[in-house]
This record gives C-alpha cells, structure tokens and sequence, in this order.
C-alpha cells in the first residue's frame, strides 16, 4: 500500500503533521504513536493491513514534524485528547476506529470515553485506555512539580540543541531505547530529526521529558466508571517481552490484570485480549505478528484468537 498523502491540518499554535494510506472513501482509522515517537511508528505495520481502510497516522504536537506548542504551554494528556478532536474536525471524520501504541493508547483510550459515539474500534498496542497504578498515586504531586520546574528550566535555557551526525543520533537513540531495532530507530529518526550545518537535530520538543510527567493517572474508580461509556469494541495486544514485563515489573502486573479484569467484566464480548511474541515495539520490529490480529479485528465483530 503506497503513501497516499502527506497532511498538514491547521491549528491555532501552527499544524499538525500526518500522513495518510488508502483511499479517503474506506473506512477511517487514526493512528496514535507513542511517547517521544511520531507518525513513522505505523510505516511497516500498515502496509500489512487491509487496503480498503483509509489510514491516518498524526504526530502530536511538538512530536516529527507537528508545530511546538507556544511558550508557556504544557504538554499534558488532555491536550493530545484535544488535539484528536480537532483531526477529527478537519478531517470530517465524524466515526472512525482509533490504534494507539503506548502513550497513544492512552489519549486514545481517554477520548474514546469522552467522545464514546465517535469511535467504533479501539486498538490499543503494549497500552492500557487509562494509566491507573495504585502504587504510583503519592507520586503524583511529585511528577506534576517535575513536570512544571523541567519545563521553566527549558525555557530559561539557552543552551541550543545538539548538532550531531546522523550515525551518532541513531546510537544514542538505540541506546536510549534498548526495545527498538536499528532499523525502527532509522525510520523514527527520519521523521524525528532536521539536517542542518554540521548534522542533525531531534524535531521534538525539549519541554517533554518523561510521560508519567504528561499522562494522567486515575483511581481505580474512575477508570471502572470511565470504560463503562465505552461503546467501542476494544483489543488490547500485549507483547510477550513489552512494557508490563520489564518495567516496574511487579506494580505493572498488578495494574494490567487489575485493567484486563474490568475491561472483560465490563465490556464483556466487546474486549478481547491477545498476546503476541515480541517486545514494546512489536509493532514495528515484527510488524507480522500483530497484523493478522488487528487485521481481523478491523473486518470482522466475530472474536479473535486469544493467542498466536
């Protein structure tokens, strides 16, 4: 499947980047990349999917090559639910299905409880819809005034970004993100950097940091009284070596059967759970080992297979 287009959907702060597969008459399907990531994450996963699908895959704002926000500005999570709404809106999508990966499947995950008649599939890759974590509740406070001081400390520098070749980011990238493959790091690289005298520079904000500083944790509560507006089918693909194996292993355990327990009981035939052998993102090192599954889940309302 070639490239249809290259998007750039005006915002107040400037635009929102975004690139799109397919025809424009299939049906819709936003694609929502991950923390610090952009629109590439999804450029060897969609071409495995089915062609009659219109994909569209954003990078958030200060992400690839989306505008930064404007000084001052934080980037918190309901401003990346905000900024769906409005591809939504130019786009004239009115329903679509929503495929996040991590920190895109929480804003996917949030707007599909706030705007339910909006989104009729939800898929959520090495992602929960919401971060709820028990353990981490008297650390809230902590990471809000870290998110507030990093970001007048950014602000107040004028150190410039680092100019580096190109065989230097990408292993300081690698390093950085010991689950992505060379080949993964090359492509987000692509999207994620600007040549200029003397090498490249990363395209990204410096005011964003680390995601627990921009997600929004809920209660227990909250999160069961949120996925009850849900009307999308959910698939939730957890990779055999992903995130809730390595870190934090023993809370995160705790938080994902705590989530699959409530979005089985609540959602019932609408959830469906499977788990694929890869690690964060299997999605793009072994784009075939999710293909199949979102693929079915995409064509069909009958169950996929638990396992692969």
């Amino acid at each position: 499947m070639g490239l249809f287009s290259k998007l750039k959907l005006d915002v107040p702060w400037g635009h929102i980047a975004a690139k799109a597969w397919g025809s424009q008459q299939g049906p819709p399907v936003l694609c929502l990349h991950g923390w610090l990531d952009n629109a590439n994450s999804f450029d060897r996963l969609i071409p495995l999917l089915p062609k009659h699908f219109h994909y569209v895959a954003v990078d958030f704002g200060g992400h690839g090559l989306s505008s930064h926000y404007g000084p001052g500005l934080p980037y918190y999570q309901q401003n990346f639910v905000s900024e769906v709404r409005r591809v939504a809106a130019a786009l004239k999508w009115d329903q679509f299905s929503l495929m996040g990966h991590s920190f895109g499947g929480l804003v996917g995950g949030m707007f599909s409880c706030v705007f339910p008649e909006m989104v009729d599939k939800l898929i959520l890759l090495e992602a929960t819809p919401f971060a709820v974590d028990s353990n981490e509740m008297e650390n809230l406070l902590t990471y809000k005034r870290r998110a507030i001081e990093h970001t007048l400390l950014v602000e107040a520098s004028k150190k410039p970004s680092s100019v580096v070749s190109w065989e230097e980011m990408l292993w300081r990238f690698l390093q950085n993100n010991s689950h992505v493959s060379e080949e993964s790091g090359e492509l987000l690289l692509q999207r994620g950097t600007t040549p200029v005298a003397g090498g490249l520079v990363l395209n990204r904000d410096r005011r964003m940091s680390w995601p627990e500083h921009s997600s929004d944790y809920i209660s227990k509560e909250l999160f069961v009284h949120s996925i009850k507006k849900l009307r999308a089918r959910v698939l939730l693909v957890k990779a055999s070596h992903g995130y809730y194996n390595v870190r934090r292993e023993n809370a995160d355990r705790e938080h994902l059967h705590f989530v699959l327990g409530m979005l089985k009981s609540v959602l019932k035939e609408r959830f469906q759970f499977v788990e694929v052998p890869g690690n964060h993102y299997v999605h793009m090192n072994q784009p075939q080992h999710v293909a199949g599954v979102i693929s079915a889940f995409l064509q069909s309302k009958d169950r996929v297979p638990d396992q692969l």
